[in-house]
């Protein structure tokens, strides 16, 4: 259901059939807004499973209606990064399954002519370095933007940082593998290439337009 991407050994290609069908809908130029917002949520909801696999446990006490047991729970508190403004049509699907889990915001858009990212809003929790923090986009393409807003969250101290997206490009895997080599990509599909305007082919069009219905 999981494999390492050949060539990319920070790449996690998350293939379990149930997300692979959501994410066919997804990609249908006829899905409409409301569809494509739930099936967004509902795949981050299926691959936060994959991105937890490995998060540390310890041991806890707990009470039964009949006598008290051992279980486990988190080790670590798990921060959310969701990209501004596409990032947010992921975010509730992990919630519904780490709903303790707290939320920073990273604002970037893409300079349609430098394809270059622009900050324009960063707001993010404290005590980073001690959490398990998840970058949240739907498309990982040119990697300018992640590889900033994962730039700027190693300066808060956070070193355990994971990614997840939808659809990436080679190109953009190759920016991540180049600059942050230490962080682990999820991603349901690698798709073929960028066209000229640094759009992922075939993709996924414009997610946060379709998101939010302002194509």
């Amino acid at each position: 259901m999981i494999r390492q991407f050949p060539g990319f050994p920070n790449v996690r290609l998350v293939s379990h059939p149930l997300i692979q069908q959501k994410l066919t809908t997804a990609r249908k130029k006829t899905t409409k807004n409301r569809e494509f917002r739930q099936l967004l949520n509902e795949i981050a909801g299926l691959m936060v499973y994959e991105l937890t696999s490995d998060s540390p446990t310890r041991q806890v006490e707990v009470e039964t209606p009949l006598q008290r047991t051992n279980g486990v729970e988190l080790a670590s508190e798990i921060i959310l990064v969701p990209i501004l403004r596409a990032g947010l049509g992921m975010t509730n699907g992990v919630l519904q399954l780490v709903p303790q889990a707290r939320v920073g915001h990273i604002g970037l858009y893409r300079d349609e002519e430098t394809l270059q990212p622009v900050t324009y809003y960063h707001k993010l929790p404290p005590n980073m370095d001690e959490a398990e923090v998840m970058v949240i986009d739907p498309m990982l393409a040119t990697g300018g933007s992640i590889t900033a807003a994962v730039t700027a969250i190693k300066q808060t101290g956070a070193r355990r940082i994971k990614m997840m997206c939808l659809v990436a490009a080679p190109e953009g895997m190759k920016r991540m593998l180049d600059d942050h080599a230490d962080v682990v990509v999820y991603t349901a599909a690698v798709d073929e290439r960028l066209n000229e305007r640094g759009y992922i082919l075939p993709g996924l069009g414009d997610a946060g337009d379709r998101l939010f219905g302002t194509e």
